[in-house]
């Protein structure tokens, strides 16, 4: 897209092991505009951290091998200089972590730890501008009395006001893409609430584009215009966020959506986990990677076990899906899933193999 600030396509992201190559990421496509945000939803170890990590250039160093194409604002990252995803990163983009007390340097206040954020990019500011910045900083993402606590230690704040400290030091340099990991993680269900209106306003103030990643669909239900569904490091879904909850089209998502409460349905059944657990990365299973655990993937004659369904739009304008079963099935099946009822052709299946430890 033209107007897209951040475009990632074909995306790799492979590791040698030795055990083998793990294909953390292996083909993901995307795209987002300024002021929007995309929830990328899947189990641990679908890879929508790696997917993220290599937007921030932060695989470098490692055995990462990385293909494809992320470009941000129209610059190309995959293959630049280290030193030139340095100057972007912290400036053009910046990340939240899921665990701000590993993230943050527990030697150092954490408004020395802002400063040090804020002049690394404006290397012409004193010391006397960066630590007001970062008083004020400490002040909008909502801590209170910030020119007393811009001086005190991590340690000294709680879950939730650690967090809005690393949203504070992610948004000092006024980004234009902010990258979420998990940022409700271990936060109790007030003050995630609290954090996601946090992000939300932020956003709105200084136009971001955000991404949240997550595997909590109530997250992305509050925040996310777009979601990415990814499985086994590809993407498997990719709509609207309407779109997707009102008809998902694909048998992962359909789990991922019955194996949660929803207040916006009447449900009497108990909820349908997604039975087995991920496949390994290094030996991803042949044609589709969810057929092990899909109770769907006898409808289509055999196909889900020798051929790799792509992705392709559904009834819909810009929804996705990556699956072999017909629309007319995908509407059928998620049709009795969502009213409770299990047809008599679905079989549970005998998932094979796992995460690899």
């Amino acid at each position: 897209m033209a107007d897209a600030l951040l475009e990632v396509q074909d995306l790799r992201v492979h590791f040698r092991t030795q055990d083998g190559l793990v294909k953390a990421v292996d083909g993901v496509s995307y795209s987002l505009e300024r002021g929007r945000t995309l929830g990328i939803v899947g189990e641990s170890g679908s890879g929508k951290s790696v997917t993220s990590l290599a937007i921030m250039g932060l695989h470098h160093g490692s055995s990462a091998q990385i293909s494809g194409h992320i470009r941000l604002d129209g610059e190309e990252l995959v293959g630049a200089p280290p030193a030139r995803v340095r100057e972007l990163r912290g400036d053009k983009m910046a990340m939240i972590f899921q665990d701000p007390l590993s993230s943050l340097h527990p030697y150092f206040p954490v408004g020395s730890q802002i400063v040090e954020a804020y002049r690394v990019h404006h290397p012409d500011a004193t010391k006397k501008q960066a630590r007001q910045r970062a008083v004020d900083m400490l002040g909008r993402v909502g801590i209170p009395e910030p020119a007393v606590r811009v001086d005190d230690y991590p340690h000294q704040f709680s879950g939730g006001m650690r967090q809005r400290v690393m949203i504070a030091m992610a948004l000092c340099n006024d980004p234009g893409l902010l990258i979420a990991d998990e940022p409700t993680t271990a936060l109790d269900v007030t003050v995630q609430a609290q954090i996601l209106d946090l992000i939300s306003d932020l956003q709105a103030e200084f136009g971001s584009a955000v991404v949240i990643i997550t595997h909590d669909l109530g997250v992305v239900a509050e925040l996310s215009d777009d979601i990415l569904v990814m499985y086994a490091g590809r993407v498997v879904e990719y709509g609207s966020a309407a779109s997707i909850f009102a008809r998902p089209g694909h048998p992962y998502t359909w789990g991922l959506l019955a194996s949660m409460p929803r207040l916006d349905r009447d449900r009497s059944t108990r909820l349908v986990p997604i039975p087995g657990t991920p496949p390994s990365l290094i030996r991803v299973p042949s044609g589709c990677p969810f057929h092990p655990r899909c109770r769907y993937g006898h409808l289509n004659g055999g196909r889900s076990e020798t051929e790799r369904p792509e992705l392709h739009e559904t009834e819909e304008t810009g929804h996705l899906v990556a699956c072999h079963l017909s629309a007319a099935e995908r509407t059928k099946q998620w049709g009795l899933l969502s009213a409770g009822q299990v047809p008599d052709n679905v079989k549970e299946p005998v998932p094979q193999g796992g995460v690899e430890a």
